[in-house]
Parts: structure tokens; sequence; C-alpha cells
């Protein structure tokens, strides 16, 4: 297996607000199963579900995705 890439922010930012994956599953209406993908970076939410998680936790989109460059 190749190493992946960490490409999303979204398991930090939900611990840095006390938030669990099971919260932001039943927010976004999606499964438990789905989120926890999302937040091990083993799949990337679209960009519409992106824009709807930072919605939810108010942050800009940008906190939730990792830095291009640095």
């Amino acid at each position: 297996m190749t190493d992946k890439s960490k490409l999303n922010r979204i398991k930090e930012v939900l611990k840095q607000q006390g938030r669990t994956q099971t919260w932001l599953a039943e927010n976004i209406g999606k499964s438990y199963v789905v989120v926890t993908n999302y937040c091990n970076n083993n799949t990337q939410p679209s960009i519409e579900i992106l824009k709807r998680i930072a919605d939810l936790v108010n942050v800009d989109i940008r906190e939730l995705l990792e830095p291009s460059k640095k």
C-alpha cells in the first residue's frame, strides 16, 4: 500500500472544537463510516460537502485543508 497524503484537517478541527465524528455524520447526512474515511484521509469529501462541513463548524473552508505550500 502506498503512503497516502494527508489532504484534509477535518479530524483536527473536530477535536479542537470538542466535536465527534458521529456528530458530524448526523449533521451532514452521511454515515459514520463515510465521515471516518474523510477524517482518516482514506477518501476526500466533495467541495460541496467540504463547504457544508466548514459552515457547520464555523471555519473558513481553507482551515479544513492541508496547505499545498508551506
